[in-house]
């Protein structure tokens, strides 16, 4: 095993982004540090297959001739509903000799058939999480975040939460600079926490039909901090404040003020995470205007204070 050994098994309808999206990370790490990943592929037999999306992917090697990696990247895709057999039996030998053991997407299936969850707390895709949690129910199945480290088994959402993932894993190895600089090259975010949710307020509500209601929509995620109540966003979208209210509700599918609350929280807690800004300046930014506000804000939703939320998941910004 060496310590920056990469394995990550194919089959037949793997979804090609679980793939090449944490390699392309993995890949440009080894290239920034000097340092590469030993990067393999491999499948049942060393044969070529066939992605869910019609691409063909030919693999290094068998993985009946593979040593252990030092990270085993499982990837999903449509294959991982009917794996292939001997698939799983793989896994469940040889996957716990790893010091790491990630999963994408639905690839959390596969690790759960080959036993590998068992105990842990995990996520998958939103669509499958209510599955996962059903098959397998010694495995704590969390449908909320993006990723989730549980030991040494990392488990992740949907294709680009892999990207996220491996990510967390190449600053794990190599240090924030590298990461950030790997993240920068692939125009993506430097860093979407596990814990951010799968779905932003932006995706949890539908967007609205109508231009104006969508204009609004978009206006409070860009102000936060701006006076968003029901009669101001009315006005700006030239409706009265009880037709307005109503209209919101019927084309999202949540009211005004619980839009709002989400948008604030969504907010404040990417600062929290991101940033070294005190408690006191970060509810102004989110429109809370007091500290109070936002802690009472904090506890209703998540169940924890603004600084104990910061020390759990950012603790290096924490004073």
């Amino acid at each position: 095993m060496t310590p920056r050994s990469l394995l990550l098994p194919v089959f037949d309808g793997v979804q090609s982004l679980d793939v090449t999206g944490p390699v392309e990370v993995f890949a440009g790490a080894g290239r920034h540090s000097g340092d590469p990943y030993e990067i393999r592929t491999a499948s049942l037999g060393g044969g070529p297959v066939r992605t869910s999306s019609g691409l063909t992917l030919v693999p290094d090697c068998d993985l009946a001739a593979v040593d252990t990696p030092h990270t085993l990247l499982v990837p999903g895709g449509e294959g991982t509903r009917r794996p292939e057999p001997g698939l799983v039996d793989w896994l469940r030998e040889h996957a716990g000799r790893a010091e790491r053991i990630v999963s994408v997407c639905s690839g959390a299936l596969l690790l759960a058939a080959a036993g590998l969850l068992d105990g842990r707390r995990a996520t998958t895709h939103w669509a499958l999480c209510d599955h996962l949690a059903r098959t397998y129910p010694a495995v704590h199945v969390d449908p909320d975040p993006i990723f989730v480290r549980d030991g040494k088994v990392a488990t992740s959402a949907g294709v680009t939460a892999g990207i996220d993932l491996a990510l967390a894993l190449v600053e794990e190895d190599h240090g924030r600079d590298t990461a950030l600089a790997v993240a920068r090259y692939l125009v993506v975010f430097l860093r979407r926490p596990g814990n951010q949710a799968q779905f932003s307020a932006q995706l949890a509500a539908q967007t609205a039909r109508r231009e104006p209601l969508r204009e609004v929509q978009q206006w409070i995620t860009e102000h936060p901090d701006g006076d968003l109540s029901v009669e101001s966003l009315a006005e700006r979208a030239c409706l009265s404040p009880r037709h307005f209210a109503r209209a919101f509700q019927a084309e999202t599918g949540t009211s005004p003020g619980r839009y709002v609350e989400r948008v604030r929280l969504e907010h404040a807690r990417r600062l929290l995470e991101d940033t070294t800004d005190g408690v006191e300046q970060i509810s102004r930014a989110c429109g809370y205007g007091t500290p109070e506000a936002m802690r009472r804000a904090f506890v209703k939703a998540l169940g924890t204070a603004p600084a104990e939320y910061r020390r759990r998941f950012h603790p290096a910004t924490t004073p």
